[in-house]
């Protein structure tokens, strides 16, 4: 079948023209995009910021052009690439990231918001020269990556003055009141505005009420979960002629499929808890464009061993966890242990219903309070559980015998500690 529709939008307000493009101006960047009409608009885009494109029709080509204008006086700093997965598969490009940031050429990779989870998930925290937005690109969120990644490293560490920018002011949803209680301690100590909230439905209703700069949104809550809030904040958005507010997932625990399902639901971002305060500063400057003051660096979290030699309870990962807040890291673990007994309870009383919805989100509501205090051992067992339960493996059954024992073991210790 065949039919047409005619539409009456209003001209987007060009919210790049308050951005400071002096640092741009005149920098050669390199473009992939096998699209026509997609590099033509990536094109402008760029040039609008006040840069030299340069096309390319493959990454080979792209990547002799930056070698070949390594030692001159203008190379090309930045490659701008926009793929998809019938082109490039995440491994290869994550071998060509290696590449270029090894030629010191930074790069801004475009996919399809449906494929970002993959392309996301193959880059390790390590790749710093990177970023990874969906396509099409947004003007305003281009121009602050492509200013954030040329700016001098100095200028990186220091940010902006606070006296030259606004705080950004944040709305931050989840129905863990501890998991709540950390997130909204970390932003406010790191600079921002915040207001905090137990369920979607205080959400909707406070987004209506007051304007934010962008949403944490924890994804499984009770009545409304967090991709329900989503639509209908997107609902009233729309209705109302409200520009689209950043909304950014927070999840304990999602598969690969899961997370893909969270960017198409009108999400536009997600973190898996537990979040740092550097993590906390680059997705607020990512999705915002305004800064926190960023806190000590974070030492990063140790691999999970296996469970065997994990320990009940460690003091010391609980502070790291913690942003090294010896308060903060004894007001959540005491948090945890108040609600375990309970948590214990409705576990065994949705398994002996055989309700397996209710089992997952009892246990995905435990591994989210373990993420954000020293408790290993019951955190690599609220995560195996859930992975399984999730797959529906046989093995679902042992993993939750020990994950009792594991919250057994965790009440004794905590008795003598």
């Amino acid at each position: 079948s065949e039919f047409w529709v005619s539409l009456s939008l209003p001209k987007a307000r060009d919210d790049a023209e308050d951005l400071p493009r002096a640092a741009l101006l005149g920098r050669r960047v390199g473009l992939l995009e096998q699209h026509p009409l997609a590099r033509q608009a990536l094109q402008h885009q760029l040039e609008a910021c006040g840069l030299a494109v340069l096309s390319f029709d493959s990454l080979d080509q792209l990547q002799d052009a930056v070698v070949a204008a390594r030692a001159s006086e203008q190379p090309i700093e930045i490659a701008v690439l926009g793929v998809t997965m019938r082109e490039i598969s995440p491994p290869q490009l994550c071998q060509r990231l290696w590449e270029f940031e090894a030629l010191g050429c930074k790069c801004i990779v475009l996919c399809p918001t449906s494929e970002q989870a993959q392309y996301h998930d193959a880059l390790p925290e390590t790749h710093t020269h990177t970023q990874l937005q969906g396509k099409p690109a947004c003007t305003r969120k281009l121009q602050q990556v492509l200013l954030e990644l040329l700016r001098p490293p100095q200028a990186l560490v220091e940010q902006v003055p606070v006296s030259d920018s606004r705080p950004p002011s944040v709305l931050c949803v989840d129905d863990n009141p501890a998991n709540l209680m950390l997130l909204e301690t970390l932003l406010t100590d790191m600079g921002g505005e915040v207001v905090a909230v137990s369920s979607g439905q205080q959400a909707l209703e406070v987004v209506q009420q007051q304007s934010f700069d962008m949403v944490f949104m924890d994804v499984q809550m009770p009545g409304m979960d967090g991709r329900q809030t989503t639509e209908a904040i997107r609902r009233w958005e729309l209705e109302s002629g409200q520009p689209p507010l950043p909304i950014v997932a927070l999840t304990a625990h999602a598969l690969s499929n899961e997370r893909r399902s969270l960017l198409q639901s009108g999400l536009d971002d997600y973190l898996t808890k537990p979040i740092s305060e550097r993590q906390l500063a680059q997705v607020v400057l990512k999705w915002t464009g305004l800064p926190l003051r960023r806190g000590a660096v974070a030492v990063p979290a140790e691999s999970i061993a296996a469970e065997s030699e994990l320990k009940v309870l460690d003091a010391e990962e609980g502070l790291r966890l913690a942003a090294g807040k010896a308060d903060l890291a004894a007001d959540m673990l005491s948090m945890l242990l108040a609600s375990l007994e309970s948590d214990r309870q409705s576990i065994r009383d949705a398994r002996a219903a055989e309700d397996q919805q209710a089992l997952i989100d009892r246990v995905h509501r435990l591994h989210g309070a373990t993420r954000y205090c020293g408790v290993p051992q019951l955190r690599a067992a609220c995560e195996r559980s859930e992975t399984l339960l999730k797959q529906h493996h046989p093995s679902a059954g042992s993993a939750l015998d020990e994950l009792d024992s594991a919250i057994e073991r965790l009440a004794r210790e905590a008795r003598i500690f």
